[in-house]
């Protein structure tokens, strides 16, 4: 079959993709922007990449009249500006309007649980974002999941910085919502599974694991697969604000993300019974059995996809290719050049760079930015890299946004997403010479930004210089 699979680059859509591909359907991968879809990772010849933004409907003629089947797996909830339950009512309309217009027979939509008479303001707009598209001119399959548990995933990554870093926790009311869980695996298998299937047909399905737990459960249920002992005391004085800073500072979400996860915990997510899996020989993965997956994938460096790639930041709106050209006129920049005594020694180092690993030298330095940038509502440095040994065009690299990670090329070239006045680049090149040539690159933004980079120059100076001599030796 020829599938449209939307939202490509996104947490899901990437682990459903090699599935889709084994099983032999060819499938036109969706993307915002090609330049973050890993050609590296999908080298096959059953893929073809096209760029749709479902805002811009000029963009959605890219999509072919000839396919049988759509996922609809986009949402804008991380989203910094804007309405988000807007963007994403108009993104369906858009949606559903092309899709008229093509062969498709049969629309598949992942949504959450929503089943309570009183929604937040997330669940309300998927909800919305389901009406609109059943109203289609193809048959619609919703599947709608509660919290997914998964390497990467935005649940699994959350719940495990407050267990891992916290070993008592005073925690808001809403830990005592209920909610049911379920494992990527499972999500991907329903996804997959539904395709065609003539019971799915213009129906729509809660799928979880089965079980019932609340958020408290979920954290303690964690602490023992890891082996931790942890104290969670629960306070009714935490208001929401006070609970979107606590999950913002203690963990990598964004105070965006913080804020609309916190309005949907409050509300219980608790699935109807229905005979899908049983039709689709699926077996529930328990909780905590998708835990210990999670942490195979993990430590076998195996982890396909991170929510923490999102490309949430605004001043990336327009792609990664808009900031491949490093500017030289009107910046300041910080040149460095090394001889290297081992090229491909140096280069591992490069592709180690940032999160366990650090930045080599001044570690203080740039865990103190990273606080400063956290402060201040940025990213901050927790948000660390998806593997330890491997780099893709796209990816979240601690406070930066990968540009380019070609190692043939002998290149890395790195853009911030940390609050500034202004915008930065970083780049590594190992020349022809063997050479580490070394730049930071900083176009400010008015006076604001001149006094920032005088501010920051004097640190520089130690930083990059014994950055730079650590990663040459």
């Amino acid at each position: 079959m020829k599938i449209l699979l939307t939202g490509a680059t996104g947490y899901i859509a990437q682990r459903l993709l090699p599935e889709l591909l084994a099983a032999d359907h060819y499938v036109y991968c969706c993307a915002r922007d090609k330049g973050r879809f890993d050609f590296q990772k999908f080298e096959d010849p059953d893929i073809t990449v096209i760029e749709v933004d479902l805002l811009a409907e000029e963009s959605l003629q890219n999509i072919p009249v000839d396919i049988d089947i759509a996922y609809y797996l986009v949402h804008s909830m991380s989203a910094s500006n804007g309405d988000f339950a807007e963007m994403e009512a108009r993104s369906a309309e858009n949606f559903k309007k092309r899709m008229a217009d093509t062969n498709v027979k049969q629309v598949i939509y992942l949504t959450g649980i929503s089943n309570e008479a009183v929604l937040s303001k997330h669940l309300h707009s998927r909800q919305n974002v389901a009406n609109i598209l059943k109203t289609g001119s193809y048959a619609f399959t919703a599947l709608n999941a509660g919290i997914i548990v998964g390497s990467g995933s935005a649940s699994f990554e959350i719940i495990r910085d407050l267990v891992e870093k916290l070993p008592v926790m005073i925690t808001p009311k809403w830990l005592h919502t209920k909610t049911q869980p379920i494992a990527i695996r499972d999500v991907v298998a329903y996804l997959k599974g539904v395709i065609g299937l003539p019971e799915a047909l213009n129906k729509s399905f809660d799928i979880s694991s089965g079980e019932t737990l609340t958020y408290k459960e979920l954290l303690l249920r964690f602490a023992k697969v890891r082996g931790l002992k942890r104290k969670i005391l629960v306070l009714p004085v935490l208001t929401p604000k006070l609970s979107s800073y606590w999950l913002y500072f203690v963990t990598a979400t964004s105070y965006t993300l913080a804020k609309n996860l916190v309005d949907s915990m409050k509300v219980a997510v608790i699935g109807r019974p229905n005979g899908l899996g049983k039709i689709l020989h699926i077996e529930p993965t328990p909780y905590e059995k998708a835990i210990e997956l999670a942490f195979v994938k993990i430590e076998n460096d195996q982890v396909l996809s991170s929510w923490k790639d999102a490309a949430t930041n605004n001043i990336l709106y327009k792609g990664l290719t808009a900031h491949l050209q490093v500017p030289k006129e009107g910046t300041f920049r910080d040149a460095r050049k090394r001889k290297v005594e081992d090229v491909e020694r140096s280069l591992d180092k490069i592709w180690r760079i940032g999160g366990s690993n650090g930045w080599y030298y001044g570690r203080w330095l740039w865990v103190g930015r990273g606080l400063i940038d956290k402060m201040v509502g940025g990213v901050g440095l927790r948000r660390g890299r998806r593997s330890p040994t491997k780099l893709y065009p796209g990816e979240s690299l601690d406070f930066w946004r990968v540009l380019i990670a070609s190692r043939q090329d002998r290149r890395l070239l790195l853009y911030a997403e940390m609050k500034l006045p202004g915008e930065a680049w970083l780049e590594f090149f190992i020349n022809d010479n063997n050479e580490l040539e070394q730049t930071a690159t900083f176009r400010p933004l008015g006076l604001k930004g001149r006094l920032y980079w005088y501010a920051v120059y004097p640190f520089h100076g130690f930083i990059f210089r014994g950055m730079l001599k650590q990663l040459c030796s």
